[in-house]
C-alpha cells in the first residue's frame, strides 16, 4: 500500500490514512499486518514518530515527526489545543443548523491495551461543534420510517477524548453511519447495500497549526476516497 503523502518537509510529514488502517502496531488488533507508521517510515525511507492518531476506521488528515524534539514539541502543541481539526462526517437524521456538544465522556480503557489502568476516574470535560452543511431524504424505508434522513456535518472537536466525536453523535441521537460500535445497524446496512458503503463515515480532513520549527502557520488538507465520494453525491 502506498499513501497519499500531502505534506513532508525536514521536520514533518502528513498523509492521508485510509479507513481501516490502523497507526501503529496494538494489541486490541493483533491481526492486522499493515500500520501507517512503517508505511510512511517505508515510503520515505526515514524513522517517523507519532505525533497523535485516528481511529481505525477513520481516514483523513494523520500527522508523523521526523524526530523525536519536534514530536515532544508537536505532542504539547496538540495537548494544549493549538492544533485545530476539522472532521466530515454523514449522520442519521437532521441536526440543528450548528451545536456545541458539552458532555463529559467517561474515560474508555481497553481490556487488553490498558488492563493495568483504573477505571474509576471521572468523565473528563468534552466538547465538540459542529455545523450542517446539507441534508438529504432517500426513499428507503428504515425501521418504523417510511424515508431515511441523513445530514452532511463539518465537525470540530474542541477536546480530544477518545471516541469523541462518534460517542457525541451517538449522545445526541444523530450516530455517524457506518458506526459499528455507536451506530445504528439499520442505517449501517441500508449504506452497505444501496451505496456499496462499507466504512465508517468520519474523515479528518483539514489540520491546521503553527509550525513548531519554522512558527509558519500550515494548512494541511485530505481529499475523499471513493466510497466518501459517492456517498457526498447524495447531498448535491
Amino acid at each position: 500500500m502506498k499513501l497519499e503523502i500531502l505534506y513532508l518537509d525536514e521536520h514533518l510529514v502528513a498523509v492521508n490514512k485510509p479507513s481501516g488502517l490502523l497507526v501503529h502496531k496494538s494489541p486490541i488488533d493483533k491481526a492486522e499486518t499493515e500500520f501507517a507508521l512503517q508505511l510512511v517510515r517505508d515510503q520515505i525511507g526515514q524513522y517517523v514518530y507519532p505525533i497523535h492518531r485516528l481511529d481505525k476506521p477513520t481516514s483523513g488528515v494523520l500527522i508523523f515527526a521526523l524526530s523525536s524534539e519536534v514530536a515532544r514539541l508537536m505532542a504539547e502543541a496538540f495537548k494544549a489545543h493549538e492544533v485545530q481539526k476539522e472532521y466530515m462526517a454523514v449522520v442519521r437524521g437532521y441536526t440543528k443548523k450548528h451545536e456545541l456538544i458539552n458532555y463529559d465522556l467517561k474515560v474508555i480503557l481497553d481490556k487488553k491495551a490498558d488492563k493495568d489502568r483504573s477505571d474509576n476516574k471521572e468523565p473528563q470535560e468534552a466538547k465538540t461543534y459542529y455545523e450542517s452543511l446539507a441534508t438529504v431524504e432517500l426513499p428507503y424505508a428504515v425501521s418504523r420510517y417510511s424515508v431515511a434522513r441523513y445530514s452532511l456535518l463539518r465537525l470540530i472537536p474542541k477536546t480530544g477524548r477518545k471516541h469523541q466525536l462518534r460517542r457525541h453523535m451517538k449522545h445526541i441521537l444523530h450516530p455517524i453511519v457506518g458506526d459499528t460500535k455507536y451506530g445504528r445497524n439499520e442505517h449501517n446496512n441500508l449504506f452497505r447495500e444501496k451505496f456499496d458503503c462499507h466504512r465508517l463515515l468520519l474523515h479528518s480532513s483539514k489540520t491546521s497549526f503553527l509550525h513548531p520549527i519554522t512558527k509558519k502557520q500550515i494548512v494541511i488538507e485530505a481529499g475523499f476516497d471513493e466510497v466518501f465520494t459517492r456517498v457526498l453525491s447524495l447531498f448535491i
